[in-house]
């Protein structure tokens, strides 16, 4: 069974990437102190949270912060596991957002142990300034990734690109 963490009030909660554009790795990874977790998601993820939690800024009590820098990645040590389902909460009474990033069970024919056990869980409280920062490195992973094809929109690899526009 895989580790879980809980990170009441981390340091840095960001996006990152490791690789080329089109081939890259995306990953969440948390700072406290000396303790570092990073975890594999998938782009789409990373985007989603930061849309959700940006919208859901406007339940939370207080002053939105004035600009706020990007929280930047580092790569990290290792990746402790794939992120399967991800679930956001609202803590009014301390004006943060809580996200829970749930480990994916593969579904191996081959190992029905797996399917017993419960998923690892990481569970980050995020303030107002996180969740810019956040939504700021994300801005920027996927500002730096591959560029759009300007007929189909999708995106072009270094290889070259074969649009179906074109035919």
């Amino acid at each position: 069974m895989s580790e879980s963490w809980e990170f009441d009030q981390p340091g840095r909660f960001t996006a990152g990437a490791i690789g080329d554009p089109g081939r890259r790795v995306f990953f969440f990874q948390v700072f406290d102190g000396g303790t570092e977790v990073a975890v594999k998601c998938e782009k789409q993820q990373a985007v989603a949270l930061a849309e959700h939690l940006v919208n859901l800024l406007a339940d939370l009590p207080g002053d939105e912060p004035a600009d706020v820098a990007p929280a930047e990645s580092l790569p990290p040590a290792a990746l402790s596991w794939v992120v399967g389902s991800i679930s956001i909460g609202v803590d009014r009474a301390d004006s943060r957002l809580v996200v829970v990033l749930e480990e994916a069970l593969l579904d191996d024919e081959d190992d029905a142990a797996a399917l017993t056990e419960d998923p690892a869980r990481l569970r980050v409280r995020l303030t107002r300034e996180q969740v810019r920062a956040y939504a700021s490195q994300v801005a920027a992973l996927t500002a730096s990734g591959r560029p759009l094809c300007r007929l189909c929109d999708q995106p072009i690899d270094p290889d070259g690109h074969a649009c179906p526009r074109l035919n």
